[in-house]
């Protein structure tokens, strides 16, 4: 049994394991592709010894059945080769996560961001080296949306704590999360959530009511006069005369069966796909309520998926066969397709309606394995403990950023209540104010994400959060950095007024602006945050705006950080320390990359 309590070794062990098999696989799929080209030799060799009547054509049947038996035991041999490949994948990724290489690796959920969410772009939530692509191991659209929301849209507290639940539960199943990596990695490259929903639950193309019976009906009658006449019970006009019928009418509804049935091919390859998803869920008994219940709606009964998408397939695949040239005809007679596109609309009438729930479900899975998968290869990291009551709370210690490498990564600790509300974190240039403000924020968004926090302790309210981080110009909509600034700041006034308290994370606030505006705006909305309990931080290297914190007492105070300019060199600790900051490095950096303005 390996030890999932040491994350670095198991997934080096279980790589090992992987490569092995899948060296292994990739051996049995050569020898085995010889063997199939070898009957396919020998067929053509006793071919034509029978041709020539050297042997009897029932020599045949030998290596017909060994190319039949290889043919089967081939497709299982390369279905297990990708679903190793893919299990390689799984902890190669896993261990570049835990090594500081996974920059670039896995979905960057670059379709999430929007530069007009209140904290999307400001805390790296989405994008190449974003959380999102630390975090996700999502393999279908649906999982990536649900993990998206969840970072982009906070929870409530009790919807944390069932989160939290289902992430405990999971990241002690390491196997089963390898195997939903395994088994989606075939539906990332083909299910489009919002299409594949639009296709299930579209009107109906054609009415099966009536239609599909008697389609049925005058099928079996072909066969059934075709039967009749041969043994002279009744004259052939009869069979050819229902035969010319269903010819006619087939081309009557030609162009409404082929809509159905082109447009089903590609739903029906994902549902099948996803159903192997749906099948591994259904094999796990889950300990957490929230999973349960998502497991649940991927369970076996009236819409279980598996079976659902095999009774799609179904029409699907025997739609194909009249292409075949030698069938076509029978196919006409039959009514064939238009048999076959009753039962796909047969199947979107009973069906249709629950793709969005299967999607749903398989997707909040996977984001949960997301989560689960972070918390597996981070044990030292804490549950954050969700604190009752109206009041904001946000008290952290050895609070880290975990986009950084861990050992690079300095932990600070933050205390945000009833007093202070307000941190104002002064400084140098480059000495890590608007780091640390990024590392409030993000522990926030994972906690109240339902995940492990990157802090040895973190106590918090439910909270919305803003920043004003990277709030920028734009010449095409004529707005100055500053109009920019004051516009986030409005929506964060509105979001202070909302249910939930703000944690609002300002950086270098108003530096668009002269130095006593600056001020003085700045203590105004300052105040009026405070006014609405707001908690948060404001960073600053104006030394000037620091003194804000003197007015604002006792609910505001000073922190900053330091740095030390030595032998051409600037070094920083990213220490937060009590008090404001007495000095700055601006000019020191000047003269150290050789702009000398000393004048």
């Amino acid at each position: 049994m390996a030890d999932i309590t040491d994350p670095v070794g198991y997934h080096r062990g279980q790589l090992s394991a992987r490569r092995v098999r899948a060296a292994e696989l990739e051996r049995s799929h050569l020898w085995l592709s010889r063997g199939r080209l070898a009957t396919v030799l020998a067929i053509l060799v006793i071919g034509a010894a029978a041709w020539q009547g050297w042997l009897s054509g029932w020599w045949l049947a030998v290596p017909a059945a060994l190319f039949t038996a290889l043919a089967v035991v081939h497709d299982r041999v390369l279905r297990a080769l990708r679903t190793a490949t893919r299990a390689v994948d799984w902890h190669e990724l896993a261990l570049a996560r835990l090594e500081d290489r996974w920059v670039g690796r896995g979905g960057a959920g670059e379709r999430f961001r929007d530069p007009e969410h209140p904290y999307a772009l400001d805390l790296d939530i989405c994008g190449k080296g974003s959380l999102f692509q630390l975090l996700t191991t999502a393999q279908t659209a649906a999982g990536e949306e649900s993990l998206a929301r969840w970072l982009l849209e906070g929870a409530d507290a009790a919807t944390v704590r069932h989160r939290q639940a289902a992430v405990r539960d999971l990241a002690a199943r390491p196997l089963f999360r390898e195997d939903l990596y395994t088994a989606g990695a075939d539906v990332r490259d083909g299910v489009d959530s919002a299409q594949l929903v639009a296709w299930a639950t579209a009107p109906a193309q054609l009415r099966t009511g009536a239609l599909r019976p008697a389609a049925a009906v005058l099928a079996a009658a072909v066969v059934a006069g075709t039967a009749a006449a041969g043994a002279g019970l009744v004259s052939w006009a009869v069979p050819l005369g229902v035969a010319a019928f269903n010819a006619v009418g087939g081309m009557l509804f030609g162009r409404a069966v082929a809509r159905v049935l082109h447009g089903a091919s590609v739903p029906s390859r994902e549902l099948d796909v996803f159903a192997a998803l749906a099948a591994r869920v259904q094999r796990e008994q889950f300990a957490a309520e929230s999973l349960r219940r998502l497991a649940a709606g991927l369970a076996a009964g009236a819409d279980d998926p598996v079976r659902a998408a095999r009774r799609l397939s179904r029409p699907v695949q025997m739609h194909e066969w009249q292409h075949n040239l030698m069938f076509a005809p029978v196919a006409a007679v039959l009514l064939w397709g238009l048999q076959c596109a009753t039962a796909v609309e047969a199947w979107r009438a009973r069906h249709g309606g629950a793709v969005e729930g299967w999607l749903c479900c398989a997707g909040e899975i996977e984001a949960f394995s997301s989560l689960a998968t972070y918390r597996f290869g981070r044990p030292d990291d804490r549950f954050p403990e969700l604190a009752e009551g109206d009041a904001p709370v946000y008290e952290g210690e050895g609070l880290a950023h975990p986009l950084l490498p861990r050992t690079r990564a300095v932990a600070n600790d933050v205390s945000l209540g009833a007093e202070p509300q307000l941190l104002v974190v002064s400084g140098s240039n480059m000495s890590g104010k608007t780091t640390l403000l990024r590392t409030v924020g993000v522990n926030a968004v994972l906690a109240l994400a339902g995940s492990v926090v990157c802090a040895r302790r973190l106590r918090l309210t439910p909270l919305a959060i803003g920043g004003t981080l990277r709030v920028q110009d734009s010449l095409l909509d004529g707005r100055s950095r500053f109009y920019a600034e004051i516009v986030r700041l409005r929506r964060l006034v509105d979001m202070a007024r909302g249910p939930a308290p703000l944690l609002f994370l300002l950086d270098e606030l108003f530096h668009g602006t002269n130095s006593r505006d600056r001020v003085e705006g700045a203590h105004g909305v300052l105040r009026f945050f405070i006014g609405l309990r707001a908690v948060g931080l404001v960073t600053t290297h104006d030394l000037a705006l620091a003194g804000l914190a003197d007015r604002l007492a006792p609910v505001a105070v000073n922190v900053h950080f330091e740095d030390q300019f030595a032998a051409g060199e600037m070094t920083f600790d990213y220490r937060l320390r009590p008090g404001r900051a007495t000095g700055t490095n601006a000019l020191a950096l000047m003269a150290a990359v050789g702009l000398d303005v000393s004048g």
